[in-house]
């Protein structure tokens, strides 16, 4: 049985732990690897790793940053195949959908090829007599990532390259669920040039998650995943005075007004409401009708029931398996509840089977109509191949919906009228917007924000923001005297004449 190490100082390690915890193809259950829960000790030793690493990169020049970031986006293009393989093959994803993640995470280091420009500070020439003011953007120290499992490559691309590009030295904790192309990203980042020490990799659970926010030694934690784990990551990280980023829970809406093209409509709902099967945090799960027909619920609803379930590795499917067995469990109870407190389950995924892939993990596309906002459907977000479809007689109600919803991670409308847009644009409080555009995460040299109860912390993954969680800003006031200049008199204000 292969066993998974960790990265620790530029070496594989393996773990002198007790526990090892399975990780399994959710198309047939078949153990594939296992994974280390390390120990404490072993998850301090990386920390320390990083921080003596950090002395000497973060004296490294940016141009040198520059060419390692360069070095590696040409790895990943190289390695999209194989990363995609290690996605499907422990996460369950169809390989196409994997090789879009691959490659909305290579945006990220492509972006971190521009550092040269992104780390330029401000100046201000002769402020005062003589006096100029001038800012300077330094690294932290040692940073900490936490990702969910959705994501295996996108979501570490999301935080260690802009931080390493700053000058900061990481220890990343993947999914135990999926670790392997988490894990072979780090490895790719040391073949580019990243220095031993400067990135490394722990595998665990809560407890190495733990150990990350309160070591002394992190300097800021990024995590990505669920509301309930985000909100304990933030409270524990800022409890022991660190920066936490913490994007989390979402129940995303996609408003559809009546001037539409349907055809558009219905094919980008299908495909942001069911891909990955619904494990998206941008997923599209809410859809809410205006002033529309049955005609358009049979069509959405015969369009769900006729894509195609299969194993990751069916090129040809549209969706494949949920993680694992607890998470269908979980997904399969809250269809029942949508149906015990009364909506309409218009297409029913629950008894899906895969030939020759029985023991999957599969979960179909599921459909309800006449949804209200007190269901448990719509309270809790399912993280799974389940569309919700609201109904609404105008625009300001389909709106009044979706802001009164907790979360407010994405949000989108498909309309042909530019005065809706615009008013979406400026009344829609979710942190992406998508006009006529399902799934609105923004390229990578946007920051990737949030909304409410979607996101903790000021500041998001990726673009401008992300610079400015990976560093801290120095503000140097200068003033130089002529060698015959005359002193002045003391001077006990504060005013710089």
């Amino acid at each position: 049985m292969r066993r998974i190490p960790m990265l620790i100082n530029g070496e594989h390690v393996q773990s002198i732990t007790d526990r090892w915890v399975d990780v399994l193809n959710p198309a047939n259950q078949e153990v594939v690897a296992q994974v280390p829960m390390a120990t404490i000790e072993e998850v301090d030793g990386a920390i320390e790793n990083a921080h003596a690493a950090f002395q000497s990169w973060k004296k490294v020049s940016l141009g040198n940053r520059m060419r390692i970031m360069l070095k590696l986006q040409h790895l990943i293009r190289e390695n999209t195949t194989k990363l995609a393989e290690l996605i499907t093959l422990e996460h369950g994803k169809t390989l196409p959908d994997a090789e879009g993640e691959v490659a909305r995470g290579l945006e990220v280091v492509e972006h971190a090829c521009s550092i040269t420009s992104l780390s330029l500070g401000e100046m201000a020439n002769n402020v005062a007599g003589n006096i100029d003011v001038h800012t300077l953007k330094k690294p932290l120290g040692v940073g900490a990532g936490i990702t969910a499992f959705n994501f295996p490559v996108m979501l570490p691309c999301f935080m260690f390259p802009l931080a390493l590009a700053t000058g900061n030295t990481f220890v990343l904790k993947p999914s135990e669920q999926d670790p392997s192309s988490s894990l072979f990203l780090a490895e790719l980042a040391l073949e580019a040039g990243i220095p031993a020490g400067v990135l490394n990799v722990v595998h665990g659970g809560p407890e190495v998650a733990d150990r990350l926010c309160s070591h002394p030694l992190i300097k800021a934690v990024s995590f990505i995943g669920s509301s309930h784990v985000g909100k304990h990551i933030y409270e524990r990280a800022s409890h022991y005075d660190k920066r936490a980023q913490c994007m989390m829970g979402a129940k995303n809406h996609c408003i559809i007004m009546p001037d539409c093209d349907k055809e558009q409509a219905i094919n980008n709902i299908l495909g942001a409401a069911y891909g990955a099967a619904g494990q998206r945090c941008m997923a599209n799960s809410v859809v809410i009708l205006v002033g529309k027909t049955q005609e358009w619920l049979d069509e959405i609803a015969k369009r769900s029931h006729d894509m195609k379930i299969g194993p990751g590795t069916d090129r040809n499917a549209d969706l494949g398996p949920v993680i694992t067995p607890a998470a269908k469990n979980r997904i399969t109870s809250l269809i029942n509840s949508g149906v015990e407190q009364g909506a309409n389950l218009m297409v029913d995924g629950r008894d899906c089977v895969v030939k020759g892939y029985e023991q999957g993990n599969f979960v179909g596309p599921t459909m309800f109509s006449g949804v209200k906002a007190d269901m448990d459907i719509y309270t809790q977000e399912i993280f799974g191949p389940v569309l919700l479809v609201l109904s609404a007689d105008t625009f300001e109600e389909a709106i009044d919906i979706l802001n009164a919803n907790p979360n407010g991670n994405g949000a989108s409308i498909f309309t042909n009228s530019g005065y809706f847009a615009q008013r979406f644009e400026n009344e829609a409080d979710a942190g992406q917007l998508g006009i006529n555009i399902p799934i609105p995460v923004p390229v990578a040299y946007f920051s990737f924000t949030g909304s409410r109860a979607s996101k903790l912390g000021d500041l998001g993954p990726n673009g401008k923001q992300a610079i400015a969680f990976w560093t801290q800003t120095k503000t140097v006031s200068t003033r130089w005297f002529a060698p015959d200049e005359e002193a002045g008199e003391v001077n006990t204000t504060i005013t710089m004449k």
